[in-house]
């Protein structure tokens, strides 16, 4: 089974218990601070994932920083479901998509905008309209300027990219004309 599909299924099934809790931004912030911490711990990370260790040693590191840290009851066994399924290495990713599967079941979405240059008020309103007509979703836009682009945008929504750069649009116009 690959990553995505591994963090997806844990992702839509922990967004299902929070919702029904209400839990939501507290899971949300624990599951960020601990991705945090295995990711700034190389030694925690190595001993979580190395198959040669026994373990009950891996539970009792994982109750030990439970103890510590104090998170809520909800995300603490979700922890300990990762660490006996073998995936607590993977909650980076699994943590994610947990925020994607958050933000689409409240019906919003995260877009990625890459432009050429800064965008105009004007512009970035005109984009969210239309990103929003086309996603019936309410749309949040995060902005960086890439200037290999020459021109025009390039939108990621989700695993779906929207790309209108004018790269793309010669790189195309280029190979039609080979073609002919």
């Amino acid at each position: 089974m690959g990553a995505e599909t591994v963090a997806r299924r844990y992702a839509a099934a922990l967004a299902d218990v929070v919702t029904h809790s209400g839990e939501t931004e507290a899971v949300r912030e624990e599951l960020r601070q601990w991705g945090e911490m295995i990711a700034a711990n190389q030694n925690l990370a190595d001993v979580l994932a190395n198959p040669s260790i026994a373990h009950t040693k891996k539970e009792g590191v994982l109750e030990s920083l439970i103890k510590r840290t104090s998170p809520s009851k909800t995300t603490a066994n979700f922890l300990r479901v990762l660490l006996r399924n073998g995936r607590l290495t993977d909650l980076s990713a699994i943590d994610e998509r947990f925020e994607s599967v958050v933000e689409e079941r409240s019906g919003r979405v995260q877009a990625h905008v890459s432009s050429a240059h800064t965008l105009s008020e004007a512009q970035m309103n005109e984009l969210r309209a239309n990103l929003e007509k086309l996603t019936g979703k309410k749309v949040q836009l995060n902005f960086e300027t890439d200037p290999e682009l020459i021109g025009g945008v390039v939108t990621r929504v989700g695993s779906t990219v929207y790309d209108g750069s004018v790269r793309t649009q010669l790189e195309h116009l280029r190979e039609q004309l080979v073609t002919r």
